[in-house]
Protein backbone atom coordinates (compact mmCIF):
# COMPACT_ATOMS: atom_id res chain seq x y z
CA UNK A 1 0.00 0.00 0.00
CA UNK A 2 1.23 3.57 -0.89
CA UNK A 3 1.68 6.14 1.54
CA UNK A 4 -0.82 8.29 0.10
CA UNK A 5 -3.60 5.00 0.25
CA UNK A 6 -2.50 4.54 3.72
CA UNK A 7 -2.97 8.31 5.08
CA UNK A 8 -6.45 7.91 3.93
CA UNK A 9 -6.84 4.62 5.40
CA UNK A 10 -5.63 6.08 8.58
CA UNK A 11 -7.68 9.30 8.14
CA UNK A 12 -10.96 7.29 7.72
CA UNK A 13 -10.66 5.73 11.04
CA UNK A 14 -9.32 8.49 13.11
CA UNK A 15 -11.77 11.24 11.63
CA UNK A 16 -14.29 10.27 13.90
CA UNK A 17 -12.94 9.83 16.86
CA UNK A 18 -11.48 13.88 16.77
CA UNK A 19 -14.56 15.13 15.67
CA UNK A 20 -16.26 13.34 18.97
CA UNK A 21 -13.52 14.98 21.10
CA UNK A 22 -14.95 18.38 19.99
CA UNK A 23 -11.50 18.23 17.53
CA UNK A 24 -10.95 18.76 13.34
CA UNK A 25 -8.95 16.86 11.90
CA UNK A 26 -6.82 19.16 10.10
CA UNK A 27 -3.80 16.93 8.28
CA UNK A 28 -2.05 13.77 9.17
CA UNK A 29 1.33 12.86 7.12
CA UNK A 30 3.31 9.67 7.30
CA UNK A 31 7.19 10.02 6.85
CA UNK A 32 10.25 9.47 8.05
CA UNK A 33 12.67 11.22 10.53
CA UNK A 34 16.31 10.35 11.64
CA UNK A 35 15.43 6.53 10.56
CA UNK A 36 11.93 6.00 11.62
CA UNK A 37 8.59 5.97 11.12
CA UNK A 38 6.53 9.29 11.84
CA UNK A 39 2.95 9.58 11.90
CA UNK A 40 1.91 13.36 12.02
CA UNK A 41 -1.29 14.54 12.97
CA UNK A 42 -2.06 17.89 13.24
CA UNK A 43 -6.06 19.17 15.31
CA UNK A 44 -7.71 21.60 15.49
CA UNK A 45 -10.38 23.53 17.16
CA UNK A 46 -12.43 27.39 17.17
CA UNK A 47 -10.58 28.11 20.37
CA UNK A 48 -7.11 27.05 19.69
CA UNK A 49 -5.67 23.74 20.73
CA UNK A 50 -3.78 23.43 24.16
CA UNK A 51 -1.52 20.53 25.12
CA UNK A 52 -4.35 18.75 27.12
CA UNK A 53 -5.97 18.30 23.78
CA UNK A 54 -2.91 17.01 22.43
CA UNK A 55 -2.66 14.27 24.53
CA UNK A 56 -6.16 13.57 24.51
CA UNK A 57 -6.81 13.15 21.23
CA UNK A 58 -3.03 11.17 20.80
CA UNK A 59 -4.37 8.83 23.45
CA UNK A 60 -7.48 8.16 21.88
CA UNK A 61 -6.11 7.98 18.61
CA UNK A 62 -3.27 5.58 19.74
CA UNK A 63 -5.79 3.40 21.14
CA UNK A 64 -7.62 2.87 17.72
CA UNK A 65 -4.41 2.75 15.82
CA UNK A 66 -3.73 -0.24 18.25
CA UNK A 67 -6.60 -1.91 17.60
CA UNK A 68 -6.93 -1.65 13.83
CA UNK A 69 -3.15 -1.88 13.34
CA UNK A 70 -3.17 0.15 10.19
CA UNK A 71 0.62 1.14 9.75
CA UNK A 72 3.03 -2.64 9.27
CA UNK A 73 5.96 -1.10 10.41
CA UNK A 74 6.88 0.48 13.77
CA UNK A 75 6.31 4.57 13.65
CA UNK A 76 6.25 7.30 16.32
CA UNK A 77 2.76 8.65 16.59
CA UNK A 78 3.13 12.86 17.37
CA UNK A 79 -0.48 14.96 17.35
CA UNK A 80 -0.17 18.70 17.64
CA UNK A 81 -1.38 21.93 16.20
CA UNK A 82 -1.25 23.37 12.79
CA UNK A 83 0.88 26.44 14.97
CA UNK A 84 0.54 29.95 14.18
CA UNK A 85 1.72 29.64 10.79
CA UNK A 86 -0.77 27.43 9.80
CA UNK A 87 -1.23 25.95 6.45
CA UNK A 88 -4.29 27.24 4.53
CA UNK A 89 -6.14 24.30 2.92
CA UNK A 90 -9.59 24.60 2.35
CA UNK A 91 -12.03 27.93 1.28
CA UNK A 92 -13.17 27.93 4.83
CA UNK A 93 -9.70 28.54 6.41
CA UNK A 94 -9.20 31.96 4.23
CA UNK A 95 -12.92 33.21 5.71
CA UNK A 96 -12.23 32.46 9.36
CA UNK A 97 -8.36 34.33 8.58
CA UNK A 98 -9.88 37.47 6.75
CA UNK A 99 -8.14 39.88 7.74
CA UNK A 100 -5.03 38.53 8.10
CA UNK A 101 -1.59 38.06 6.57
CA UNK A 102 -0.97 35.04 4.67
CA UNK A 103 1.64 34.45 2.03
CA UNK A 104 1.18 32.36 -1.12
CA UNK A 105 2.93 30.62 -3.92
CA UNK A 106 0.53 29.89 -7.16
CA UNK A 107 1.19 26.74 -9.54
CA UNK A 108 0.48 29.14 -12.61
CA UNK A 109 2.25 33.13 -12.47
CA UNK A 110 -0.70 35.81 -11.69
CA UNK A 111 0.53 39.13 -13.18
CA UNK A 112 3.96 37.44 -14.08
CA UNK A 113 4.16 36.08 -10.12
CA UNK A 114 3.98 33.28 -8.42
CA UNK A 115 4.68 34.25 -4.73
CA UNK A 116 2.82 36.51 -3.07
CA UNK A 117 2.01 38.23 0.75
CA UNK A 118 -0.87 39.76 1.63
CA UNK A 119 -4.05 40.68 3.93
CA UNK A 120 -7.11 38.20 3.04
CA UNK A 121 -9.36 40.76 2.08
CA UNK A 122 -12.06 38.45 1.29
CA UNK A 123 -12.58 34.93 -0.49
CA UNK A 124 -15.16 32.55 -1.59
CA UNK A 125 -15.32 28.56 -2.31
CA UNK A 126 -13.46 29.20 -5.79
CA UNK A 127 -10.68 32.74 -4.90
CA UNK A 128 -9.30 34.79 -2.30
CA UNK A 129 -8.61 38.42 -2.86
CA UNK A 130 -5.72 39.81 -1.10
CA UNK A 131 -4.51 43.36 -0.52
CA UNK A 132 -0.49 43.34 -1.47
CA UNK A 133 1.83 45.25 0.89
CA UNK A 134 2.21 47.69 -1.99
CA UNK A 135 -1.78 48.66 -1.53
CA UNK A 136 -1.99 46.15 -4.78
CA UNK A 137 -5.34 44.28 -4.76
CA UNK A 138 -5.03 40.58 -6.36
CA UNK A 139 -7.50 38.01 -7.10
CA UNK A 140 -6.46 34.12 -7.05
CA UNK A 141 -8.28 31.46 -7.87
CA UNK A 142 -7.64 28.54 -5.01
CA UNK A 143 -7.48 25.97 -7.46
CA UNK A 144 -3.92 27.76 -8.48
CA UNK A 145 -2.83 28.01 -4.63
CA UNK A 146 0.04 25.60 -4.72
CA UNK A 147 1.00 26.56 -0.93
CA UNK A 148 -0.29 29.12 1.68
CA UNK A 149 0.60 29.87 5.21
CA UNK A 150 -0.53 32.52 7.74
CA UNK A 151 2.16 34.60 8.51
CA UNK A 152 2.77 35.01 12.01
CA UNK A 153 1.74 38.65 13.63
CA UNK A 154 3.77 39.69 15.79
Amino acid sequence: MDIKSLENKIRGMIEPVVESLGMRLFDLKIGKARGRYLLRIFIDKEEGISLADCELASHEIEAILDVEDPIPYSYVLEVSSPGLDRPMKLAEDYKKYSGRTVRVVTNDPVNKQNFFVGKILESDNASVTLLLTNNEKIRISLENISKARLEVEV
